[in-house]
């Protein structure tokens, strides 16, 4: 999926523009037990805990491809014969409405997942999309296609906190305690996947929340595949190969420079408007590395170092490498975040043998929000 086919899924999870009709799902407690069950139609709920349903869910939509989404394929031989394909095929087809069928699913997840001891509560919702189509001059061509999909958001509850609420019948403040809390998802996914404005049956669209976490454990259980690698791992990684391939070459200007670039491609490939996420190869970050002075030889120990960290084919997203808000700079007492636009103005010097960090600082400089002078 790109960017413009997410948006338009995500516009789908309000109460005026969907076509869910039930929300299912279970609460688990930490003894990976079923406290309870749901089996809400959406016309007996209120419009406040409609909405919160269908937030809960939407959350699972959330964030940036290649980040907190990630693209989970299957093998043709896993569409065409194997249980976890056949069990989430089985699920899309009857709309969720099997009982039997959602409850094995409910327990492949409770047998295999891991959530640190806390209660958890499964929501499933099934929609269906009719797919507008508009010709040049600006009307529904009506194709007739249908997208037909289902959502699952895996939610922590939470402990609720005492809180100070106000009595009406006895017109005074008394402490309450607020039951369980259901807190924001921290994963789920979408299947099947909404692949040029069509249903993708190869394909699923798995969310976590935690950049740094692959929930290899649910990714074994639903969809038996490997994970992709996480956006955290990728950059840990990405570092960790730049580090070793330059070694005594990694010098602040040479990391400056590839930031640089990296932000540059980011800002051009922005103004494009493409909706497909951007990506690099590994021998594109060749060529950026020796722009920024690296030596062939670090360049061609960067490539191994990334193909045998990531694979034969890999593909770099330049979004998980660097970071287009701020450019951190750190030593082990002092911390400087810089807008990457203008790192330019930071740079790195020995001065009678001592390492510095110097900042140009001309004008509008601040101390705890004093301005200050910079006097010779």
């Amino acid at each position: 999926m790109n960017q413009k086919e997410l948006g338009e899924i995500r516009r789908r999870i309000r109460p005026e523009h969907n076509a869910i009709h039930h929300i299912y799902g279970c609460y688990v407690n930490t003894n990976k037990e079923i406290v309870s069950s749901i089996d809400e139609p959406l016309g007996l709920l209120t419009q406040e805990e409609t909405e919160k349903y269908l937030s809960l869910l939407k959350k699972s939509l959330s964030g940036a491809l290649g980040k907190n989404l990630l693209d989970i394929s299957f093998a043709t031989k896993q569409v065409m014969d194997s249980e976890e394909h056949r069990l989430l095929s089985a699920l899309r087809k009857s709309e969720l409405a099997d009982a039997g069928l959602r409850e094995a699913f409910y327990q492949c997840i409770i047998d295999h997942i891991d959530m640190e001891d806390q209660n958890y509560l499964i929501l499933m919702a099934y929609d269906v999309y009719d797919v507008p189509h508009y010709g040049k001059d600006g009307e529904d061509d009506d194709r007739g296609d249908v997208y037909k999909y289902m959502l699952c958001s895996i939610c922590p509850v939470k402990p609720g906190k005492a809180e100070l609420g106000y009595v009406a019948d006895e017109k005074r403040f008394r402490s309450s305690i607020i039951g369980q809390v259901v807190a924001a998802p921290e994963l789920g996914f979408l299947f099947p996947t909404f692949d040029g404005r069509a249903a993708n049956i190869y394909n699923a669209l798995f969310y976590s929340k935690n950049i740094n976490a692959s929930h290899q454990d649910f990714v074994d259980a639903v969809f038996r595949t490997p994970v992709p690698m996480s956006a955290g791992r990728q950059k840990e990684s990405f570092n960790e190969t730049l580090t070793g391939a330059l070694d005594k070459g990694c010098t602040f200007d040479v990391v400056q420079a590839v930031h640089e670039q990296l932000n540059e491609r980011i800002a051009v490939y922005k103004e494009t408007k493409d909706p497909e996420p951007m990506t690099v190869t590994v021998e594109e970050m060749g060529e950026i590395l020796e722009n920024s002075g690296a030596t062939p030889e670090e360049v061609e120990a960067f490539c191994a170092g990334c193909t045998e960290a990531m694979g034969e084919d890999a593909v770099l997203r330049p979004g998980n490498l660097t970071n287009t808000s701020r450019m951190e700079i750190a030593t082990p007492e002092v911390k400087i975040s810089v807008n990457p636009k203008f790192s330019y103005l930071v740079e790195a010097r020995v001065i009678d043998g001592k390492k510095y960090i110097l900042i140009s600082a001309d004008t509008g400089v601040e101390l705890n929000g004093v301005p200050v002078d910079i006097r010779d």
